[in-house]
């Protein structure tokens, strides 16, 4: 399987979920003095700058995601495995260098930090289709394990030794696992099939992100489905792109406490989307599942954007744990609204839409904080003389505009047909994963390669 001498053993699941796991550990790391390094970079407009490299760096990954897996689909996955991982890493080191050159590294690596669409090709390569959904599970869960653990070691670290050392061990580790790759992951491609294909033209329709989203309309359930996930998606990615800026900036959380509070919410996400997914899609069906994960994510965003005490940030981030149901739900649904050749299409259509969020989320938000100057009011609330502001002030204005486009979602959704008909997957397999099928007869190689689930759903 694959070129002799390259790789050890036969391609399995298990390299992939290294891959994984060595590449987010080492990004999980930096997080606190990624903090520091920003604010000190920017210091009038943190969030605003923020919100653009994170939102050039989501277009980019929107845009390129297409054509790499199509590409990855000629020439193996490995190769484009080493190029994605190096891409994404080749930042990790400029953080002592040069601020500059690090963030604008940072918003051009997402042209190649398409890592999870090559990494699920692999996974469905190497596993038959009854297996596939738990091996997605399982790479998906191996992301959040790397990103609950590695950010309290990068604040140990950075609190004991400075940010020098943590920046040194994350290089180490993006090392590590391009090392890896060269050396012990096999190709999964079987040689066959890309010899057919070899110099065969990559057409642009394989490689065209916007393709999935003309067919959006075909279908009414679909292109409700599809509307809903966009409203609820878009403040969500927002979300991720600022919130521990916005803990550490507004709320005054400390480097050791952004880091409990990852894992706490983190191991709270990972329980909702296994124990308690499986559950809710028992007793009360898929659509109302939908509208549950839907309603804590209202309840999550307000409680962010009125709160400004610590203690409503841990409520806040339970409820959020909650939410993260959303997403597999909505997988699962549209798995049933779809025929199953069909699958692979729909699914890809629903990540496309998502990856376009990533990159308009951040920017939207980091415009809101700026306009509402965030940074400037929270220096007012220590003044004694100005407690009346304090009153006033709303301290998140995104989160509250969020919670009202969710709201709009779960009106969307309300009209989603309940599905009668046996669902197509039997319960438990819709964790946080593309369903079984996704890559089965669809012309467009655009379709499972794409799924990026940075597990955006469980927060972390």
């Amino acid at each position: 399987s694959g070129a002799p001498g390259h790789g050890i053993g036969r391609p399995s699941v298990s390299h992939a979920v290294v891959v994984i796991f060595l590449e987010f550990f080492a990004w999980g790391l930096l997080t606190t003095p990624m903090l520091t390094v920003l604010h000190e970079t920017f210091p009038q407009h943190t969030f605003l700058m923020n919100g653009l490299i994170q939102g050039v760096k989501g277009l980019l990954s929107f845009m390129s995601a297409p054509l790499i897996g199509a590409l990855s689909d000629v020439w193996g996955r490995r190769s484009f495995l080493l190029v994605t991982v190096f891409f994404t890493c080749a930042p990790i080191p400029l953080m002592r260098l040069s601020p500059w050159w690090y963030f604008a590294a940072i918003s051009m690596s997402g042209a190649f930090s398409v890592t999870f669409s090559v990494i699920f090709a692999y996974v469905s390569d190497v596993t038959e289709e009854h297996e596939r959904s738990t091996a997605y599970g399982l790479v998906s869960a191996t992301f959040a394990a790397s990103l609950v653990t590695s950010p309290a070691i990068g604040a140990y670290l950075s609190a004991c030794y400075g940010d020098n050392l943590v920046v040194l061990v994350a290089t180490l580790v993006a090392l590590a696992d391009i090392c890896f790759i060269l050396l012990a992951v096999p190709e999964s491609l079987p040689e066959k099939m890309r010899l057919n294909t070899w110099g065969a033209p990559i057409t642009w329709e394989q490689a065209d992100p916007f393709q999935s989203m003309r067919k959006v309309g075909k279908d009414p359930t679909v292109l409700l489905i599809c509307i809903t996930v966009f409203l609820s998606y878009l403040p969500e990615a927002g979300q991720y792109s600022s919130f521990f800026l916005y803990l550490r900036q507004v709320i005054n959380f400390s480097s050791a406490t952004i880091a409990v509070f990852i894992g706490v919410v983190g191991i709270l996400s990972i329980i909702a989307q296994t124990l308690i997914l499986t559950v809710l899609m028992r007793t009360i069906g898929n659509k109302n599942t939908v509208l549950l994960g839907l309603g804590f994510q209202i309840l999550q965003l307000a409680w962010y954007g009125f709160g400004s005490e610590p203690w409503m940030m841990w409520a806040a981030g339970a409820v959020a744990a909650m939410s993260s149901i959303t997403f597999p739900a909505v997988s699962a649904l549209v798995s049933r609204s779809a025929d199953p050749d069909k699958q692979g299409l729909v699914q890809g259509m629903i990540t496309g839409i998502r990856g376009l969020c990533n990159g308009l989320g951040p920017a939207l938000y980091g415009l809101i904080f700026f306009m509402f100057n965030v940074e400037k009011m929270k220096f007012c609330i220590y003044n004694t003389v100005s407690l009346s502001i304090q009153k006033s002030l709303i301290p998140g204005p995104p989160f509250l505009l969020g919670s009202c486009t969710v709201v709009v979602a779960f009106l969307v959704a309300l009209f989603i047909p309940e599905n009668t008909e046996p669902p197509v997957v039997t319960s438990g397999v819709h964790i946080n994963t593309p369903l079984p099928g996704s890559d089965e007869d669809t012309p467009a190689p655009t379709s499972d390669e794409d799924f990026e689930p940075l597990l955006q759903d469980s927060f972390v």
